[in-house]
């Protein structure tokens, strides 16, 4: 495992760090613990010294699962990181309210690295309002928290003024070789490291995106490369090239995954991808905006919907068709996953969506949801979906034709 160090802190942290995010589950979707457990302490076991989660993974579960998986000795391995709901914020005493219960469900007296999640300027500006900063100074006063920082979703003007609205020790932004030039981006990157901030990246795969399945297009750029690397080596290096960055965070679900992942950092330094190579992912990169329909990352801040639509696997099935071919078999897979079929609850088709614009404000990339969901429909939801259905519960739960 490579290490770099937070400029302020002086902490050695490793350059791969757990998002605990989208853990493993068991078919009733909670978290599978055992096997989530074996792969936080086998990432650890193997250098990973950075564990990441917030109030809302897992549907409020992922730091409960987290006091428990970093038992026995394994909390005091790594620094730990979650974030402040500002969302639900409303009042000042909320701050403390949230960060004990925190530090109750994490099992653990301090927080390494604090952060307000998911800010964009007004949000920013509604906490500075209700006191945060009151807030920050005191928790790290007390040693509640150690680090202060901000994950961010917004434009990279807003940006530049929360950086600067506060002495902040890190700050965590999405960055990718797709998102080079959204929200923070390379112009937030550069800024925020220009004002010793050490930065911690999300969604270097995109949600995945970049992971698995790829479309034969971009397969074949990659098949171009001098030095083979898997898709994953090759967007984690992307990242991991850029000397501003400290900690690149991936969300992994699966053992293999973690292996994957451990073996692609041990080759992550800085500046060690050469002309051609940065040339080549580029051109992958403009493949996949070619490509791509709607650009969701399947982050889930949209979820729960009021109205039960599962807004990202709607996206997730729509992109399938145009990134990866097969459309009657991402036909099938829309009703057997949207339908109830193999998850035993309510449907969640995007036809349920009544425009009430509950999810604008959550989506950290600004996407107009009900317009994309009505895209969705057209595409899935025509005169043959009943009979998509039939065929779905014969193959998956054995009833008639």
């Amino acid at each position: 495992m490579l290490y770099r160090k937070m400029p302020k802190s002086g902490d050695k942290l490793s350059i791969l760090g757990f998002g605990a995010m989208r853990l493993p589950t068991k078919e009733d979707g909670k978290i599978d613990e055992e096997k989530a457990t074996r792969m936080v302490r086998y990432a650890i076991d193997n250098g990973v010294n950075y564990v990441d989660t917030a109030w809302p993974y897992h549907m409020g579960e992922s730091e409960i699962f987290l006091g428990r998986a970093l038992a026995e000795g394994y909390r005091e391995k790594v620094k730990l990181a979650t974030k402040l709901p500002q969302w639900i914020v409303k009042k000042r005493e909320d701050m403390d309210r949230f960060l004990n219960a925190q530090l109750k469900k994490l099992n653990t007296l301090h927080i390494d690295y604090y952060l307000i999640h998911s800010l964009v300027g007004s949000s920013w500006k509604r906490m500075q309002n209700l006191g945060v900063a009151d807030f920050l100074d005191i928790a790290k006063n007390d040693g509640r928290i150690i680090n202060a920082g901000f994950s961010y979703h917004g434009n990279s003007e807003d940006f530049k003024e929360v950086v600067d609205s506060y002495e902040w020790d890190f700050c965590q932004i999405q960055y990718n070789f797709i998102d080079e030039n959204i929200q923070a981006g390379r112009k937030g990157l550069k800024y925020a490291a220009s004002q010793g901030l050490g930065i911690v990246i999300m969604e270097p795969l995109r949600g995945g995106n970049l992971a698995n399945p790829i479309p034969p297009e971009v397969i074949a750029i990659w098949n171009e490369a001098d030095i083979k690397r898997t898709p994953v080596q090759w967007a984690l290096r992307w990242v991991w090239n850029h000397p501003e960055v400290t900690v690149v965070l991936s969300g992994m679900s699966e053992l293999y995954q973690v292996k994957e992942n451990l073996k692609a950092a041990e080759e992550g330094f800085p500046n060690s991808l050469n002309p051609k190579e940065l040339m080549l992912i580029k051109k992958v990169a403009n493949k996949y905006r070619e490509i791509m329909k709607i650009h969701c990352t399947g982050c889930r801040y949209c979820m729960p919907c009021p109205h039960g639509v599962d807004i990202p696997t709607c996206f997730e099935i729509y992109n399938n068709i145009y990134m990866f071919g097969g459309k009657e078999r991402h036909m099938l897979m829309y009703v057997v996953k949207l339908g109830g079929i193999i998850r035993g609850a309510d449907k969640n088709f995007a036809s349920q969506c009544t425009h009430c614009n509950y999810c604008l404000d959550l989506c950290p990339q600004n996407l107009p949801i009900p317009e994309l969901l009505q895209k969705v429909v057209e595409e899935f939801e025509g005169e043959d979906m009943e009979k998509r259905m039939k065929l779905a519960k014969h193959l998956f739960l054995n009833e008639g034709l």
